[in-house]
């Protein structure tokens, strides 16, 4: 395989995953994003948590779906995280949901 090849390979698996979470994204609630990893959650808890000489924090999601072009099943029952990085959440709106005309892709 080429270069050419694996980036058109890399553009498929990509797109695939977009259209994924396009189709799926009316499922959920929240949208959470952390420095390594992007999650569509029903149920999010966020907890800061306080050591000696720093603090953390744990995020608890559950009925989650994974953007992660590597997983075989990105539909995951619950995920937990902890890091010392930013954390985003997002609670969705059903206007979140919907592309409009001129961006939606024909399949």
């Amino acid at each position: 395989m080429d270069d050419e090849e694996i980036e058109d390979y890399d553009r498929e698996v990509e797109l695939a995953l977009y259209r994924e979470y396009r189709d799926i994204v009316g499922q959920f609630a929240y949208v959470i994003e952390t420095e390594r990893r992007f999650y569509l959650a029903n149920e999010v808890e966020f907890v800061r948590r306080d050591t000696e000489h720093d603090f953390y924090f744990e995020i608890t999601m559950r009925d989650v779906w994974v953007w992660d072009v590597y997983r075989s099943d990105r539909f995951v029952k619950s995920v937990r995280v902890l890091t010392f990085k930013d954390v985003n959440i997002e609670e969705l709106s059903s206007r979140d949901f919907e592309l409009p005309k001129e961006l939606a892709l024909d399949e």
